[in-house]
């Protein structure tokens, strides 16, 4: 059993779900739990530590509500990856911001080609969802729990 401050150290974790990949992300606030969310879905598609930081990219996503952007964020991602063959290892969430229109996010993240004798290919993710999508805000930790569609 974990104590309450070994839990804060904890990035992500896959919970049980049937058929999908259910993810909780954590972080001491929405930048970073969103980060950890990014890792998390890349993690799913191989193994994050052997994609090296190569290549930078600078990515804005905009969304009515925070749920909306959560998805914006993961899809933005996956389409880098469908469209470029990029996979990413590290994230940065520059900011976060509420807006008049919504929310909107600026983040900075790295990674290089897909490379399959150096990326493991583990599942494939389709897409993010809004089934069972929760962000919980407490005083010094976020969590964003989601489906990623597989």
């Amino acid at each position: 059993m974990m104590d309450k401050e070994d839990k804060t150290a904890v990035k992500f974790e896959f919970l049980e779900h049937t058929a999908d990949v259910y993810i909780a992300a954590y972080g001491k606030n929405m930048e970073e739990a969103l980060s950890n969310a990014a890792l998390a879905m890349f993690e799913v598609m191989t193994d994050t530590t052997k994609v090296s930081p190569l290549h930078r990219e600078l990515v804005e996503v905009e969304a009515e509500d925070e749920y909306a952007l959560l998805y914006g964020w993961l899809e933005a991602l996956l389409v880098k990856f469908e469209v470029e063959h990029m996979f990413f290892s590290k994230f940065e969430v520059q900011s976060f911001k509420e807006t008049k229109e919504g929310f909107k996010l600026k983040a900075t993240v790295w990674g290089e080609k897909f490379n399959p004798e150096k990326h493991p290919q583990k599942v494939g993710v389709k897409a993010a969802t809004y089934h069972q999508m929760e962000i919980i805000k407490e005083k010094e930790k976020t969590t964003l729990m989601f489906i990623l569609d597989i």
